[in-house]
């Protein structure tokens, strides 16, 4: 036998080999290797926090490792991208914010699209916001806060964390629901916005429950309302804006897992269902409550998939309404 031949025989052999364990991969049951779940915000964050939280607990119920990679930029685009453009098996995933359908509502020009390039697996929590005044403001209630504002035009103030910001379109929501005319007052981030209202330089704001929590209960603010369908455990005395007398004015951000578009159907069930066991546990609540987030509601990818194409809906006709320009 040649030399050539032989070669060839041994470079048969290895192929064989390698189709014969990938086949064999294949035919475990998911997940056969450890997973990666691309979170496009930063460590120690909101969303950073939730997925913790739920990875910590689904490794032990999945049987496998779970690596937590915080991949910044572009307002959580490219974490996402790279979880587009991965392999639709299940073992890349994407754990991120209602910051992907603002950026779409915006018209954010990415690499991807994410309606089309990534499914919707389930939402595990919500991160409402308060709406909030100074310590010290005569409003006393959201129909305090719209009278006053209705009475005297583009005399209000309001705060967000900067243009587009979750914060800012919920401002925006407020204001076109009650055919309000207020100035809205961009911040670098949350932190700031908030020192100002402390401060009493800004009228109100909607600000995210985690960065609200500490300073009402500093007494440094007040809460009016909160933007979730129900009252949150941390502040059972706080009215939701709908019990407050805006019907039906919700405005959460969810957090939650997507995967690479065409992850087949099993894989899906499977992350799901075990999710869904992570959803139904009362500790898993307490510790997101803990930090201002509530825990989602057992549920499904279709259920998810419709929140989410609702949710772009809305923000999209807002953005267009109020001429809303991304920085």
């Amino acid at each position: 036998m040649t030399t050539l031949l032989r070669t060839l025989q041994s470079v048969l052999v290895l192929v064989g080999l390698q189709l014969t364990l990938a086949q064999a991969v294949l035919a475990q049951p998911y997940p056969a290797k450890p997973i990666r779940v691309v979170v496009p915000w930063p460590a120690g964050g909101l969303v950073d926090v939730a997925a913790r939280q739920l990875t910590n607990r689904l490794q032990p119920s999945l049987g496998q490792a779970i690596v937590v990679e915080n991949k910044l930029g572009a307002g959580g685009s490219i974490g996402a991208d790279a979880v587009a453009k991965a392999s639709a098996d299940g073992y890349t995933l994407l754990f991120t914010s209602s910051g992907l359908t603002i950026n779409m509502a915006l018209g954010a020009k990415t690499p991807f699209d994410a309606v089309k390039d990534l499914e919707r697996v389930a939402a595990v929590a919500y991160a409402p916001s308060v709406l909030v005044v100074h310590q010290g403001s005569a409003i006393q209630s959201v129909q305090d806060l719209v009278k006053l504002a209705l009475a005297q035009p583009d005399k209000l103030s309001y705060a967000s964390a900067g243009i587009g910001s979750p914060a800012h379109l919920t401002g925006e929501l407020f204001k076109a629901r009650q055919g309000l005319s207020v100035l809205h007052i961009p911040y670098t981030g949350a932190p700031a916005a908030m020192t100002d209202q402390i401060a009493g330089r800004i009228d109100f704001h909607f600000a995210n429950a985690a960065v609200a929590l500490p300073q009402i209960k500093a007494g440094k603010v007040r809460a009016l309302a909160v933007t979730s369908g129900q009252r949150l455990p941390s502040l059972p005395q706080v009215p939701t804006m709908s019990e407050a007398g805006l019907d039906k004015f919700e405005a959460d951000q969810w957090l939650g897992l997507l995967a690479p578009k065409g992850t087949p159907s099993a894989v899906i069930d499977k992350l799901v269902a075990e999710v869904n066991k992570i959803l139904a546990l009362d500790e898993f609540a307490v510790a997101l409550n803990g930090v201002g987030i509530t825990s989602a509601k057992p549920g499904n990818a279709d259920g998810f998939d419709a929140h989410f194409k609702r949710e772009l809906a809305q923000w999209s006709a807002l953005v267009k309404a109020a001429n809303i320009k991304a920085e």
